[in-house]
């Protein structure tokens, strides 16, 4: 592929089908429809299936089974198909179904405005699932991020059997920009290991030093078992107090013990600076203008852009912040990660800039507050 001019939806696609998606379902919203249309003229005449569920919650459905039976899957929706989705994510948590879902985060709550972008669902995707356990969350900056992000997402998704979300945003799904794919790097691609079909199959049972069970598709030879209730290594539900807790310590250490691995970010001017601002998503494009600027006028500020938001990065963020007196966090919200960064960093002076109102932060906005 040559130098093309796509949008961060666009993006997405091409990075499913470079990771080796083969399913896409979905139900069209504002601004993630495209990824929907995208897929469309991709995956049929590679093999593969896109779909249109009656809503959002038979897409995700048609996602998980086609991730039981081995294929990978992906779903897309912007924040009011997330809250939908809720109970099936619970789900793949609990019964470790790899998928990938890309949340074009738009300005809420509720409807709120579909052609409107904001950061407003960074909490709601950690936390809008039962149960309280850990999942993965990406954030890509722009066009070429998008790209990259959906195969590492893919990637995660397949080395932790779980869900894993791109958090886009309606500024960066919607925007063209241009882009040579081929000039990316990529990483290796990640496959779910399998199981030995010849041994007895314990569906979530984890070998020695491993975290994560073998897998094994339904539909084939071995029968699998599964289920949404809380279960043992056999898959059979189960009220065991000590295999409860065992199971859902794993489920917790898989992800959190690992994230040192997959803690995406792009750091500059971190040489002595007295102040440094943290973004993610589309507010790192403002950031890096009012950055440049003010580092042109002999101010020392630095620039932290964080691409994994969950887990929470917090030995990153402690190593790049360690030797600054002031943080500005910047969020098209009202203030949700900047509650992170003080719990990180709770020796350290951290202001926040936040708007919530469909407007792009501008340079302008960030440069006042950094010499405040």
């Amino acid at each position: 592929m040559a130098v093309s001019f796509m949008e961060g939806n666009e993006a997405v696609a091409w990075g499913a089908l470079a990771a080796g998606c083969r399913f896409f379902a979905g139900y069209p919203i504002t601004p993630a429809t495209t990824i929907y249309n995208a897929m469309l003229e991709l995956l049929p005449p590679r093999g593969g299936v896109c779909l249109q569920g009656e809503d959002e919650i038979a897409s995700i459905g048609c996602c998980l089974g086609a991730s039981m039976a081995g294929w990978k899957a992906m779903t897309a929706t912007s924040g009011p198909g997330v809250s939908l989705y809720s109970e099936q994510i619970s789900f793949a948590v609990g019964s470790e179904i790899p998928l990938v879902i890309v949340d074009v985060q738009r300005l809420g709550p509720s409807t709120g405005s579909a052609t409107k972008g904001a950061d407003g669902d960074v909490q709601f995707l950690r936390w809008g699932s039962s149960g309280g356990l850990p999942v993965v969350v990406l954030s890509p900056v722009d066009v070429a991020d998008c790209y990259t992000l959906t195969v590492e997402a893919f990637n995660l998704a397949e080395r932790f059997r779980c869900p894993v979300f791109l958090a886009t945003n309606k500024e960066i799904a919607m925007t063209r920009e241009s882009v040579d794919l081929a000039a990316l790097p990529l990483p290796a691609l990640v496959e779910r290991a399998p199981a030995d079909p010849a041994r007895p199959h314990l569906p979530f049972a984890v070998e020695p030093a491993e975290q994560v069970p073998r897998f094994l598709p339904m539909g084939g030879p071995v029968p699998v078992r599964q289920t949404s209730s809380t279960h043992g290594p056999d898959g059979f539900i189960t009220t065991d107090p000590a295999v409860i807790e065992a199971s859902q310590r794993r489920l917790r250490g898989k992800i959190e013990d690992q994230v040192e691995t997959f803690s995406f970010f792009e750091a500059s001017g971190m040489t002595a600076p007295e102040t440094v601002v943290i973004t993610y998503g589309v507010t790192t494009r403002a950031a890096r203008e009012a950055v440049k600027r003010l580092q042109e006028d002999g101010r020392r500020v630095g620039h932290l852009v964080l691409k994994t938001l969950w887990p929470v990065p917090a030995a990153l963020i402690r190593e790049q912040v360690a030797a600054f007196r002031r943080v500005l966090v910047v969020e098209m919200n009202l203030g949700q990660y900047v509650h992170e960064i003080r719990r990180v960093l709770p020796l350290v002076q951290v202001d926040f800039l936040g708007q919530m109102n469909g407007d792009l932060i501008t340079p302008g906005q960030i440069r006042a507050a950094l010499m405040e």
